[in-house]
């Protein structure tokens, strides 16, 4: 018995060639809706241990609230006191 040898002719080639071609358009097309899941996932992921960390923050804090003014307090102080100043 001989060895057959297996050539591939032209229309294998172009059936081969075709082939890949699809593919590689089908990996571009679905390849940026994959990234975005991706970071989709890894930003909720972040949002959710800020959470965890904000909640387990919250819960040592003392019950009285903070007491420094808020940045609007601060500013309309600011031009309150201004107007004396000017008067």
């Amino acid at each position: 018995m001989g060895a057959t040898v297996v050539s591939m002719d032209t229309n294998h080639m172009q059936a081969l060639t075709a082939m890949i071609t699809v593919l590689g358009m089908l990996v571009l097309l679905v390849l940026p809706s994959v990234i975005g899941i991706l970071r989709d996932r890894r930003i909720d992921r972040q949002i959710r241990e800020a959470q965890e960390a904000r909640e387990g923050y919250e819960g040592q804090k003392s019950s009285s609230r903070s007491t420094v003014p808020s940045t609007a307090t601060w500013y309309a102080e600011g031009r309150r006191s201004k107007k004396l100043v000017s008067s």
